[in-house]
């Protein structure tokens, strides 16, 4: 295990803090200081792990401050703003269907869904109950795939009563 300097705790703490992986600050140890480290030995330095949880005080206040700082400055990044996200697939939509890329244009709209949908975030909404904390309510709605197309028209006519009934219309 390399004998770490305060310059050289300082970079892997401060490159952790900015979501480095232990992988990517072991590399980048090595291309700046010339000297060889484990990523055990990184990951020491991340207060946040388990790995750290005896990170001394000094340290562990320079990563806090460092994450803060740099997570307030992703915040200036426009590409970080899911709007300006949307915007630029949206242009990227046209031109593809401008250049007759369909394939192109189906994976960016999927891509925007997904973006619309909450899949690039770590937030997820979990429905576990109705309102008020009763049942979720489900109705089987019997659907025949093979019923003809007045059957179909019938279906559906008792369907919107049901749920204009339910509504007071």
């Amino acid at each position: 295990m390399a004998v770490l300097t305060d310059e050289h705790k300082l970079f892997i703490v401060q490159a952790l803090a900015c979501h480095d992986t232990p992988s990517q600050v072991v590399a980048a140890v090595k291309d700046e200081f010339k000297i060889t480290v484990t990523r055990q030995q990184v990951e020491s330095y991340n207060c946040t792990r388990a790995a750290g949880k005896n990170t001394a005080q000094k340290w562990a206040a320079i990563f806090n401050k460092t994450r803060e700082d740099f997570e307030a400055e992703i915040s200036k990044i426009p590409v970080a703003l899911r709007a300006v996200r949307l915007r630029r697939l949206q242009r990227y939509v046209d031109m593809a269907e401008q250049s007759g890329n369909l394939v192109l244009a189906a994976q960016l709209l999927e891509q925007i869904a997904k973006e619309q949908g909450g899949m690039y975030d770590n937030r997820r909404i979990h429905v576990h109950s109705g309102p008020n904390g009763g049942a979720i309510q489900t109705e089987n709605l019997n659907v025949n795939l093979n019923m003809t197309e007045e059957e179909a028209d019938r279906r559906i006519a008792e369907l919107q009563s049901k749920l204009d009934a339910k509504h007071g219309q």
